[in-house]
Order: structure tokens, then sequence, then C-alpha cells
């Protein structure tokens, strides 16, 4: 077990490492962009590329945030282990009602102000797979939704949002609603 943890801390640290050596190769971004997550595994040529719901432009996620193995085999994937089980669920059922997802989507996701989350018709399409969820989640819309990502969902404060394991609960307990696992 402590070989394991051992190894989970140096792949995190060497992954902070790229992430700072990118932003000092970055070091003239525009102030604005301060907010906003660096270094996405697509970057730098592993797993999966996150694209932006408002436009399709491609848009990094620090590798860093992806803490947990159901995170880090989401990354490499795109598929959400979390579907399906049980306590993650629960945690995504709270989750949602913590952040007040229900006052637009809803208290079982099927919409209110806001679109329904459990489809089969769906306001922007690449919702009906995690992936796309996680992106629209993660990044925010262009309809009136805000980035509720880590760091994202208010730029002053870096530790305000969620985070990516809280967003893959999150789905999870969507789908839980619906026919559609989103792994598909």
């Amino acid at each position: 077990m402590q070989k394991i943890k051992l190894s989970v801390i140096s792949i995190v640290l060497l992954s902070s490492i790229v992430a700072c050596d990118n932003n000092s190769n970055n070091a003239s971004a525009p102030a604005a962009d301060a907010g906003k997550a660096t270094t996405s595994a697509a970057t730098s040529g592993k797993g999966i590329t996150f694209v932006a719901t408002q436009d399709g432009a491609p848009f990094d996620i620090d590798p860093a945030l992806f803490t947990t193995p159901e995170a880090k085999e989401f990354l490499a994937t795109g598929k959400n282990p979390y579907v399906g089980n049980a306590d993650a669920i629960a945690k995504g059922k709270k989750v949602y009602q913590l952040y007040s997802c229900t006052q637009c989507h809803g208290p079982e996701a099927q919409g209110q102000v806001g679109p329904g989350l459990i489809g089969p018709d769906y306001r922007y399409p690449k919702d009906a797979t995690n992936k796309g969820m996680f992106e629209t989640i993660w990044h925010g819309t262009n309809g009136g939704m805000g980035a509720k990502g880590k760091g994202l969902m208010d730029p002053s404060d870096p530790t305000n949002g969620l985070t990516v394991d809280e967003t893959l609960q999150i789905i999870a307990w969507v789908r839980s609603h619906s026919s559609a696992t989103g792994n598909e």
C-alpha cells in the first residue's frame, strides 16, 4: 500500500512540474486567463481532449486535479466509472443539491428553468456522452450556465468549484435517472 501511495504522489508531483513548466513558457498569457486551468492530458499526448461547449475550442484541465483512480480512468478513456455505482450516485445527488443545480435543472434533472439532463433530447447533443456532459458542467455554456470546475466557478477564488470527482459523481447521479449510461 505504501508503494502505491508513493507512486501516486510521484505522478502528481511530476504532473505539477510539467504544469509549472508549461505555465512558465506561457508567461505572456493575459491576466484574464489566470483563472483557467492549464495543461490537459491531451496537450501532453495522453488521454482525451476536452472541448468547450460554447465554441468547440479545446481547453485544458490541470492533470493534478484528476486525483482518484476513477478520475484518472475518465481522463484516459472518457468513460465515467462511477455510472451505476450506488455510493457515487448518492454522493453525486448530494453535490447536485449542494450546488443548487436543482434550481435550474429540477430535483430529478428533468429540467426546470434550465434544460433537462436525462435525455434523450439534450440541449447540447454532446451531453449524451459522459465526456460531453463533463465538458458542459466543467467549462459552462453560452446559455447561461457558468463554469462549475475547480477554480473556474469563481476565478477570484481558485479553491471554489467542483472537483473532477464531484463532477463525475453528479453525472453518475444524472445517468441513474436515464436509460443512457453515457459510456457508449
